[in-house]
């Protein structure tokens, strides 16, 4: 799933009931299971110079990156988060947890030959689904759109929240780069 779809759907869902701080918690929690990628790609790209082929074909499938990936994508990490703060009662780490697990279980099942080792430090297995979000081969072609379908429905349900123009313009911004990269998935980046 991509991720403007992720920080609307965790904060949608994870901040349904709390203020702009666990909202804003949520969005935070929705990010970090694919922050290291974006530093890591962006870094190699653009700081670097490495050629885009290099970084998605050999640096992404590394074991240091993979490793990386592992940690911040673990349904155990952030499991083990969720029920800490849980138990100490602290709504922003509930949804900053709880988003961050949201986005691990909404991308299980649509990866496939890029997923990550979602059971790290007990399994380094990589679960290979039959769909993908973005590989029109393996159902991108139906799944983008109803990706779509759904952050718009994250959006809406947050901007009836009435937050403030802040994140109104935010949410809006996100829904905006949520479709472009949709398009983008389904027009332009295909191995067909």
């Amino acid at each position: 799933m991509n991720t403007p779809a992720h920080l609307l759907i965790g904060a949608a869902v994870m901040g349904r009931k709390g203020n702009l701080t666990v909202v804003g918690a949520a969005m935070i929690g929705a990010l970090l299971p694919d922050l290291s990628l974006y530093l890591l790609a962006g870094s190699a790209l653009y700081v670097f110079g490495i050629p885009p082929q290099i970084v998605f074909d050999e640096l992404y499938f590394s074991e240091a990156w993979q490793t990386i990936f592992a940690i911040d994508n673990s349904f155990v990490v952030w499991g083990c988060l969720f029920a800490l703060g849980l138990w100490r009662g602290v709504p922003w780490a509930v949804a900053l947890t709880g988003a961050a697990l949201l986005h691990l279980c909404l991308d299980f099942p649509l990866h496939h030959d890029d997923g990550r080792a979602h059971f790290w430090p007990l399994s380094g297995w990589i679960f290979e689904s039959p769909l993908s979000y973005w590989d029109r081969d393996h159902g991108a072609m139906w799944l983008a759109p109803i990706e779509a379908f759904l952050a718009t429905l994250a959006a809406l349900a947050l901007w009836q929240r009435r937050f403030g123009w802040g994140m109104l313009m935010l949410v809006t911004a996100l829904l905006v780069m949520e479709i472009w990269v949709v398009r983008q998935w389904l027009f332009f980046f295909t191995d067909s």
